[in-house]
């Protein structure tokens, strides 16, 4: 069940026995903005710790312990040209404790956290504002710390040079923070709550009606609908960027990105999927087993997709002098591919471990709302799982050939330790 309890305000109700608890789950949704990201990451930091009511991280626990130790948390990510702010709350469902009220209590802190933060005279507490700040630009600092992140993030900024919304990390940048005051975040807030789409999640065994009556007295107001493009396309480029950084590290990491033509709303995502499952998403994907384990020539190599960014990435743990002869293997594993070079063996094995990832979704609750969430913001993307697993199985060692042909090397980036390796 899903309907709009105001405009822009989408409430979600998925009832499911499966589960002894309740999620609920809001995620606001804005336009992609790189100046106003780390300004909706310390938001959330604020959100999740203290409150009007709850003034003190200590009283905030409290009253998560007095919800028979419900969780919650707020993060932020982004998806195409979209950046998301999400609050998650779980408690155990009140049939298991008779509390028949308990599933109201949570919904009435949900409201403290998200409608009374704490702040007065339009500006975050001063105290909690600076802590919370520090701590943040702290964070983000420390993000270089794991070499893994810093390959991948730089990999980003490499691949998306030309745009400023997508390079940067979800979450922000120090320098973004230096001069933001605590009526300057209010104001983000202010736009957040009041601006942003709006999309509520409750999911457990619950009453619908139940549901609906206790989100409807919650303070949320109209709202402009803003005609966001979900999925951001870059054209491909005949020149290659490259990048690399030395720091005193013990394993070199090479990093590759690569464009696409694949999108989440299209027919081919699932090919592609298993596309990927064969170059390096598995364990006996041809980067896995042949740069891995037959070369020795990595410690870790695999490659992820992102089908709302036309973006797919190889990422590698490696000794630096190993190089040049590292991304030769690569490149040979993608050209394999589009020389269809798949036995029915691998294909099958691919399907079985997609086949059993999907499934092992449908028992998780998040999961379940991603896909309710791109269900709503992808029309036309909603499959059953019959649907799934029939696309699933006409997959054909055609297909992944003839997406692997469309897989277009952008981006190199290297991160070697100090001695040379050119």
């Amino acid at each position: 069940m899903t309907i709009e309890l105001k405009k822009g305000v989408r409430l979600t109700v998925l009832p499911t026995q499966k589960y002894k608890t309740i999620r609920m789950f809001v995620r606001f949704t804005a336009p992609l903005d790189v100046a106003q990201t780390a300004k909706r990451t310390l938001l959330t930091s604020l959100l999740e710790t203290t409150s009007f009511a709850y003034p003190t991280q200590t009283a905030f626990s409290s009253k998560l312990a007095e919800l028979y130790g419900a969780s919650f948390g707020m993060n932020v990510n982004k998806r195409g040209n979209l950046h998301q702010v999400n609050a998650a709350m779980s408690l155990v469902n009140g049939k298991y404790v008779a509390d028949t009220t308990l599933l109201s209590e949570a919904v009435a802190f949900l409201e403290q956290v998200l409608f009374h933060p704490n702040a007065q005279g339009n500006r975050f507490d001063e105290k909690h504002f600076t802590t919370e700040k520090n701590n943040l630009i702290s964070y983000m600092k420390s993000v270089v710390e794991d070499k893994q992140a810093l390959a991948s993030l730089a990999l980003q900024e490499l691949y998306f040079a030309n745009d400023p919304h997508q390079k940067y990390p979800s979450f922000g940048r120090p320098e973004d923070l230096t001069e933001v005051t605590a009526a300057d975040l209010y104001q983000t807030y202010q736009a957040m709550i009041n601006e942003d789409q709006i999309d509520i999640f409750v999911i457990g065994d619950v009453e619908e009606q139940a549901v609906q009556s206790l989100f409807e007295q919650l303070p949320f107001t109209d709202r402009t609908s803003k005609e966001t493009a979900v999925f951001y396309q870059q054209p491909a480029e005949n020149v290659i960027r490259e990048k690399m950084i030395r720091e005193p590290i013990t394993q070199a990491k090479l990093n590759l990105a690569y464009h696409t033509d694949v999108y989440y709303d299209q027919a081919d995502r699932i090919a592609f999927m298993v596309f990927n499952g064969l170059f390096g998403g598995f364990p006996h994907s041809k980067l896995f087993m042949n740069v891995r384990e037959k070369a020795s020539l990595a410690y870790y190599a695999s490659s992820s997709i992102d089908t709302f960014r036309g973006y797919l990435s190889v990422q590698t743990g490696i000794d630096g002098q190993n190089r040049d002869q590292v991304f030769k293997l690569i490149e040979a594993q993608l050209q394999s591919l589009q020389q269809g070079e798949v036995t029915a063996e691998e294909l099958a094995q691919t399907k079985a471990m997609l086949k059993n990832q999907y499934l092992l979704s449908l028992d998780n609750p998040q999961a379940l709302i991603e896909t309710a969430y791109l269900n709503q913001w992808v029309p036309g993307s909603e499959m059953t799982e019959d649907t799934f697993m029939q696309r699933l199985e006409n997959v054909s060692i055609a297909d992944v050939k003839r997406l692997a042909q469309h897989v277009h090397l952008q981006g190199i980036f290297f991160l070697d330790k100090e001695a040379a390796h050119e």
